[in-house]
């Protein structure tokens, strides 16, 4: 599955969240994550992913590995995402390790999530901050098969627009890459 997502750098966050209210209540989630990488940055280099990620949201914590592939699409960075849950967070890091991959990195990613049905799509809308990096940021993001991509993608554009998301406010920078730099 194709995880079909636009990153807004946001210049009213007020105003979308305003618009995102009027679909969905918010959930309050931080997202503690680490990538991880080999020495020589093999995944990086191929455009992959491998992240250890935990989701606390009120009372609930959760523990996510993900690996995303390679981008399907330049435009937007979409990429086939792959994803589970996992009991345990060390020993699932331990296991990682033992497989050659170090943290490349961390981050904490603080979300409001928006979950929602557009065009018959099931959406999730995140108002994310990243401390080291300046600004909100909308994730507008569906699931695909990759024959529906382009659709989905189409029905995501329009959601844009309706949440008042410009072609300008567009973004593909990696929150990683903002935050290495700034570090």
């Amino acid at each position: 599955m194709i995880e079909a997502e636009f990153k807004a750098k946001l210049t009213d966050p007020g105003a979308v969240r305003a618009r995102l209210e009027q679909r969905a209540r918010p959930e309050q989630a931080t997202y503690r994550d680490t990538y991880f990488d080999t020495a020589n940055h093999a995944l990086a280099q191929a455009d992959r992913e491998l992240r250890l990620r935990t989701v606390i949201t009120g009372n609930e914590t959760r523990e996510l590995l993900t690996f995303k592939d390679a981008a399907v699409d330049a435009a937007t960075g979409s990429k086939p995402e792959f994803e589970v849950m996992v009991g345990e967070r060390e020993p699932m890091a331990r296991i990682i390790a033992g497989l050659g991959y170090e943290p490349a990195i961390e981050l904490t990613k603080r979300c409001e999530n928006f979950r929602f049905v557009a065009a018959g799509r099931e959406l999730l809308a995140s108002l994310v901050t990243v401390p080291e990096i300046d600004g909100v940021f909308l994730e507008l993001e569906t699931h695909a098969a990759e024959q529906d991509l382009r659709a989905a993608l189409d029905d995501l554009r329009t959601v844009l627009s309706e949440l008042g998301v410009s072609e300008d406010q567009l973004t593909t920078e990696l929150y990683t890459d903002a935050v290495a730099r700034h570090r």
